[in-house]
């Protein structure tokens, strides 16, 4: 079991209390069962999210539209485990779907992990929805530093040379700047400083 199938499984069995429900829902290996938890109505938070992770390492691309909603959930270790299912999901919708909630001004508090899967998946959207994002945190007195840091570092890793602007005036900014050097500096064809 790796290491984020094993963190969901004992948060999701707290959460739930270890009931019946659950041990059948995390040993099942009928993908309709799982399936039909995402679409019945009344079902818990947490049996929606072990099914549609479940569905999601299994490639059935049912479970998209959950792990899209669980991916710009409140909690953080939603978030994560989202993203950690969509990116084995393979559904071609997600690159478009993860620059849409790192974009998204309304949500950017939980833009972290839509960020970071944009730098994982390496699609033709990364770059410029992380431009995006980024330009819009460098205002004075951003709140969301830790989104702006992950920018910075995503687009360093992805190398791409249209991010050198934005990394640019990153470097003005002090909570910023150390990476966007690291960040400039892996770009093809960056003069050293």
């Amino acid at each position: 079991m790796d290491e984020e199938l094993r963190s969901l499984t004992e948060r999701l069995r707290r959460e739930s209390g270890a009931t019946v429900a659950y041990e059948r829902l995390a040993r099942t290996a009928d993908h309709d069962e799982l399936a039909g938890v995402l679409t019945e109505s009344g079902q818990p938070l947490w049996a929606r999210e072990l099914a549609a992770f479940r569905l999601g390492l299994a490639g059935d691309r049912r479970a998209f539209e959950a792990l899209v909603l669980l991916l710009n959930h409140r909690d953080p270790p939603r978030c994560s485990s989202a993203a950690y299912a969509l990116t084995r999901l393979g559904d071609p919708r997600t690159a478009r779907a993860a620059a849409t909630l790192a974009t998204n001004e309304l949500r950017v508090a939980y833009a972290l992990h839509p960020v970071r899967l944009l730098v994982e998946l390496r699609a033709p959207e990364s770059v410029p929805a992380l431009i995006t994002t980024l330009r819009r945190r460098l205002r004075p007195h951003d709140p969301y530093r830790r989104v702006a840091l992950a920018c910075v570092e995503g687009l360093g890793t992805l190398g791409d040379g249209r991010a050198r602007p934005v990394l640019e005036d990153a470097l003005a900014h002090p909570v910023l700047a150390e990476a966007a050097v690291h960040a400039l500096a892996r770009i093809p064809g960056q003069r050293k400083a």
